[in-house]
């Protein structure tokens, strides 16, 4: 899948938690991520955050990205 369609996801997913605030908000970005994507759309979207290739990204986004658990292969 393209880096521009996962950030759109999760920006869209970001959006959708954004009334959670800034300290809750991430978290349940991150819990989304991980109960509903696949583990090789979570590797893509750490992949593209880590090369530069998600521009773009909602900072609720971003912040979740942080905290997300990293995919085991």
């Amino acid at each position: 899948m393209k880096s521009e369609k996962l950030v759109r996801m999760v920006n869209q997913i970001a959006t959708f938690f954004a009334h959670e605030g800034a300290e809750k908000a991430p978290l349940s970005v991150a819990d989304h991520l991980q109960k509903f994507w696949e583990p090789r759309m979570r590797a893509q979207l750490l992949a593209a955050v880590a090369s530069g290739e998600a521009e773009g990204l909602h900072p609720l986004a971003r912040a979740a990205v942080a905290v997300l658990e990293p995919v085991e292969r």
